[in-house]
């Protein structure tokens, strides 16, 4: 018996609308999947995206660029000198600062260790000398008053006898003070002033050198150069990027999470996870849920869950190596609860 064409057609119809009726809503699968439908005690699925920490590269100071040691994809480790700056003009500052801290501590070992004996004893030949001269005036007033008395000697003489008998007694006085001071020493207040200007001058020193260190440019962690901003001879500012890098640990995994299975992912929990482009699986732990929820992002989401509300997670990649790369699609497994 031949079947008609037509009634296969129907029955296969049929079929079609019987297989859609007793199929799960499309929408109630995506939220198994990914973890966004009511709890399940089954292994939780999520899905996120690798998240690498980036890095720019500035100086500290300004100057003309002599040296760019790395190109885009050379992987650097913890400390390498990775650009250099003209370091002449710091070496030249750092110069400058030395000579003032030696000039400043000059000053400070004179006040501190006081007059030398010769400088005393000098004082005090002046003093005797003063003395002398003093006497000599004074004898010479007494003669004239002497002679002024019998019209020997005229007023103007005493006169200028009298005003040559006080200078002298000025003088003197003028240089036993002067000896006095030199025997007690710096006043205290000097030598504090002497000590801060010594400590100015070395915290200039300081700012000096930290200035020529910051001519070398450092890798702060183990990475891989993303790119190469600057090329030798350019001038460049402070802040002014000159390399971008991507650090290679830690490695981190961006996913989200429903509320209805917010229990199920507290931090330290042990996930597994696998990327599109290796059958390799790593093995993750979960550092930080976030407190505040979000619609779901487009790079996870599908067509029908762009108004959910979801929460963010940041999963620590324990074992990471070169196969996991920025913004790589990632599924998230979180163990079934026991």
């Amino acid at each position: 018996m031949k079947i008609s064409p037509r009634i296969v057609l129907a029955a296969a119809l049929l079929a079609v609308a019987a297989a859609v009726a007793f199929w799960p809503p499309a929408r109630h699968w995506v939220q198994s999947v990914t973890g966004l439908a009511g709890p399940s005690n089954g292994a939780l699925v999520l899905y996120g995206n690798v998240d690498i920490r980036e890095v720019e590269l500035a100086f500290r100071q300004s100057g003309r660029l002599t040296a760019m040691a790395f190109d885009e994809g050379d992987r650097v480790t913890t400390g390498a000198v990775m650009a250099e700056l003209d370091a002449k003009p710091y070496r030249d500052g750092v110069a400058v600062a030395e000579a003032e801290v030696d000039r400043r501590r000059a000053e400070l070992d004179k006040l501190a260790h006081g007059n030398r004996p010769q400088e005393i004893a000098e004082a005090e030949a002046d003093v005797r000398r003063a003395e002398a001269t003093l006497r000599n005036a004074e004898a010479d007033f007494k003669r004239k008053t002497a002679l002024q008395t019998t019209s020997a000697a005229s007023i103007s003489a005493l006169d200028a006898a009298h005003a040559a008998r006080d200078e002298a007694r000025a003088a003197l006085t003028g240089k036993q003070q002067a000896l006095e001071l030199m025997r007690e020493g710096a006043r205290q207040e000097d030598i504090a002033a002497a000590e801060a200007a010594l400590a100015a001058a070395k915290a200039s020193l300081a700012q000096a050198q930290t200035a020529l260190g910051d001519t070398q440019l450092l890798s702060p962690a183990d990475a891989v150069v993303l790119s190469r901003v600057r090329e030798p001879g350019s001038m460049v500012g402070p802040s002014e990027a000159v390399y971008t890098l991507s650090l290679r640990n830690p490695v981190y995994v961006r996913a989200y999470v429903g509320e209805p299975n917010l229990g199920r992912v507290v931090p330290g929990t042990k996930v597994r996870l696998k990327t599109d482009s290796s059958d390799r699986e790593y093995e993750g732990q979960i550092g930080f849920v976030s407190p505040r929820a979000e619609f779901t992002p487009k790079s996870v989401e599908t067509t029908e869950l762009r108004t959910d509300l979801v929460y963010r997670l940041r999963i620590v990649v324990s074992d990471a190596d070169d196969g996991l790369r920025q913004g790589m699609p990632v599924t998230v497994t979180v163990p079934p609860q026991e």
